[in-house]
């Protein structure tokens, strides 16, 4: 019960910094920015943050939707695979999750938090967690590199994982 609370005081500070970033910034951007979509393959490397599985390894794809240049909603999915040592059973899943990206640096280095749901694949597993993922992350032109937690509800496990994507417009 303390843990629900805990993020839920989490998730409520991170959209009021979003949102008062967000506020504050409008004044200074440029009026006619083109909105616009992007599109991102990356690969997912992790380590769980317990010990019910070794490590974690995926791929996926991000959809980018920029409301102004520091803004963005995000739709991401995928696989991820956490793979377990000896002889016990792996769990594969397919994330599903729409997130809110803010760039707070340099129009460069932002912050993103996603929520969703993961749906369970490989070896049995017919389980579906909800999931959340607060990140940090650095993007340009083409390269988006980022670093998140990765909390699996239902799985009762959790990653830090490392994201190296390649990403372009519309």
């Amino acid at each position: 019960m303390k843990k629900s609370g805990n993020l839920k005081m989490l998730c409520l500070a991170l959209i009021t910094l979003l949102y008062a970033n967000t506020t504050f910034a409008q004044d200074s951007e440029i009026k006619n920015y083109d909105q616009g979509f992007r599109l991102g393959f990356g690969i997912n490397g992790g380590i769980p943050t317990d010990k019910d599985y070794d490590w974690a390894l995926g791929g996926d794809v991000r959809l980018q939707y920029d409301l102004t240049k520091r803004t963005s909603l995000t739709l991401t999915t995928g696989f991820t695979n956490l793979f377990k040592g000896d002889d016990a059973k792996d769990l594969g899943f397919i994330p599903a999750k729409v997130g809110f990206k803010a760039f707070v640096w340099e129009d460069q280095f932002y912050v993103l938090g996603e929520v969703g749901a993961g749906f369970a694949v490989t070896n049995g597993y017919n389980d579906t967690t909800f999931l959340w993922a607060p990140g940090i992350g650095y993007a340009n032109k083409y390269i988006d590199l980022s670093v998140r937690y990765e909390d699996y509800h239902d799985f009762r496990t959790n990653q830090v994982a490392l994201r190296v994507a390649y990403g372009f417009d519309l």
